[in-house]
């Protein structure tokens, strides 16, 4: 199988999303991109980036649930909720290692990566 691509969302792009496509974004196991659904985001999520995805990676569960209806009209790839609260800054160590073990974790379970 070639390398999964894995979207990672957040609510603006700035801080926990982004922090995941930098720690991860030299992985040789997958491809990753990020993205926020808010409109101020640094990069806004879109079809192409859902459309791209194999997996979707989202912080919380109302990401989840905003994604499933603003985009119902696509066949959405399968969307996990990593619950990592917006108390962290960008890069923040406790986010680091918080991303690091949900992330391996819901990549094993998927890909057995």
């Amino acid at each position: 199988m070639s390398r999964p691509n894995i979207l990672v969302i957040c609510g603006r792009n700035k801080r926990r999303s982004r922090t995941a496509e930098h720690i991860f974004k030299n992985d040789f196991r997958f491809n990753i991109r990020s993205a926020g659904l808010s409109p101020q985001s640094n990069r806004k999520i879109s079809e192409n980036d859902l459309n791209w995805a194999d997996l979707v990676l989202v912080m919380e569960t109302d990401q989840k649930t905003k994604i499933r209806k603003v985009y119902q009209h696509l066949e959405l790839p399968a969307i996990e909720v990593l619950e990592i609260a917006d108390d962290y800054e960008f890069m923040d160590e406790e986010l680091v290692d918080t991303l690091k073990v949900k992330m391996n974790a819901l990549l094993a379970l998927n890909y057995e990566l």
